[in-house]
């Protein structure tokens, strides 16, 4: 009868032992936020946003090129959000991220949560000629394939890139960070006009224009590339007007500057140019600086070096935006009705 008595007394301990130690991972953090190189700075900016400290990991580039990441804290259980812009060194960048993936999932990460600023081969979306590949979906394969729950992503090229998973994703919009800007400019209302740059920019310049309260413009180019078009006309009235070219990205820049001078020749008095991300190709930067733009808005979504800043720029952050969108995923709360 002791010894039951005994017995019982060791579980009673071992059970109040349990519940003491649930209650604390109850209130510990139960999200991780990690960081590789691609961006760093936005990654920090939305950890303070979210009042944590990015997890640590240490990335090791071996002599031939092959990428090591070693993980230097437990995430057992743990909700990972990994925060890498596919852009510039976009091939290191992509397998850096599957192979801290493939680290995660064999640490034991409860789920993996891939936040992409920008997505690289999201132009390549679709086979506009015989025989070529659709690497906007090889992407998409690859998160799949080394582990990711979720993929959060910003201002994707194409919105039907989101059909290419098989999980959830999350597709923001800094439209109305953009438009926010434009308004405390003064633009908006009357003599201003949204314009895209091409046909396939519609819908967003749409966007844009809804939220200015504004008309829109089309610049119908008919070319083979954008350096040799074969004519060049603008649907809508720009006479007069303060025009707002708006694109989801931004690359070597001559789309926007040639549309820029179309709008000009057609009688437009200002133009500014705006886009999610600044890809800034070659020599693009000293491109928008020497042509007749006014002013280039873009995000930070994609680091820009100091060799890609000029006069002419201005950065708006994204880290509030996805510290927002972490937040609702972890607390399982809709983001509908803000991204």
């Amino acid at each position: 009868m002791s010894l039951d008595n005994s017995v019982k007394h060791v579980k009673l301990e071992v059970t109040k032992e349990l519940g003491e130690t649930l209650l604390n991972i109850e209130e510990e953090q139960q999200f991780t936020v990690f960081s590789l190189n691609s961006n760093r700075p936005l990654a920090e900016k939305v950890a303070e946003s979210l009042n944590v400290k990015l997890g640590k990991a240490s990335v090791i580039q071996h002599s031939d090129g092959e990428t090591k990441i070693v993980i230097e804290e437990s995430v057992r259980g743990q909700h990972v959000f990994l925060i890498q812009s596919n852009c510039h060194r976009v091939n290191e960048n992509i397998m850096e991220m599957l192979i801290l993936m493939d680290a995660l999932k064999r640490a034991s990460a409860l789920t993996i949560n891939v936040v992409l600023p920008y997505y690289a081969y999201a132009r390549q979306d679709r086979k506009a000629l015989p025989r070529e590949p659709i690497t906007a979906k090889l992407v998409a394969d690859l998160l799949q394939t080394a582990g990711a729950d979720r993929v959060i992503s910003l201002d994707l090229h194409a919105p039907q890139i989101q059909g290419f998973f098989d999980i959830p994703v999350d597709h923001l919009s800094a439209t109305k960070l953009l438009a926010e800007h434009f308004v405390n400019l003064g633009l908006g209302g009357e003599g201003t006009v949204v314009v895209a740059p091409n046909h396939s920019g519609v819908s967003r310049s749409r966007q844009m224009a809804d939220c200015l309260k504004v008309p829109i413009a089309i610049v119908d180019k008919r070319s083979n590339t954008p350096r040799a078009p074969k004519s060049v006309n603008v649907i809508g009235d720009v006479k007069d007007k303060i025009c707002i070219l708006f694109d989801d990205l931004i690359d070597t820049g001559t789309t926007v500057a040639l549309a820029a001078e179309v709008l000009k020749e057609k009688g437009a008095t200002k133009i500014y140019v705006a886009a999610t991300h600044a890809v800034f190709s070659g020599d693009a930067a000293n491109f928008l600086e020497k042509s007749s733009i006014e002013q280039v808005i873009v995000t930070d979504s994609i680091y820009l070096p100091e060799d890609k800043v000029f006069n002419k720029l201005t950065q708006i952050s994204v880290a509030d935006l996805i510290a927002y969108a972490i937040t609702c995923v972890y607390e399982e709360r809709s983001l509908h009705s803000e991204d």
